[in-house]
């Protein structure tokens, strides 16, 4: 039986990960043990942050919307009651470009928004 020599696909499998691990700083991108070491903790926190990512963008959604909607004298949870009783179906990322890139826009959702809460509140709200 013939011997097996695995010299070329050693040199492949570290081939592929120094291929990986490019732009990484110092041996990290060089050194092949450094290399797969770092390579594993970025993929890691490539995972990690494709979750994270979300939180983060939903986090600064409501942060446009509630800075748009404290302008018009409406706090964020109030408005966000009343656009459910409206029946305005959009999500934050749309009000919060919407808020960002269209005020009057907003100002127009919020004067609803704003109806439909007046019309709802009870006497005794109306009246304090």
């Amino acid at each position: 039986m013939a011997r097996v020599k695995r010299g070329v696909t050693t040199h492949a499998r570290h081939k592929k990960v120094l291929a990986q691990s490019k732009g990484f700083v110092g041996r990290s991108s060089t050194n092949y043990r450094i290399a797969l070491e770092r390579l594993e903790k970025s993929l890691q926190y490539a995972y990690r942050d494709r979750r994270v990512k979300k939180r983060e963008f939903r986090a600064l959604w409501i942060q446009r919307i509630n800075a748009a909607t404290r302008a018009e004298g409406l706090p964020y949870s109030r408005f966000i009651a009343g656009i459910k009783q409206a029946g305005i179906e959009m999500d934050r990322k749309v009000l919060a470009a919407i808020a960002f890139e269209n005020p009057a826009e907003f100002t127009e959702i919020v004067n609803a928004v704003k109806a439909v809460l007046d019309a709802s509140a009870t006497p005794a709200e109306a009246a304090a």
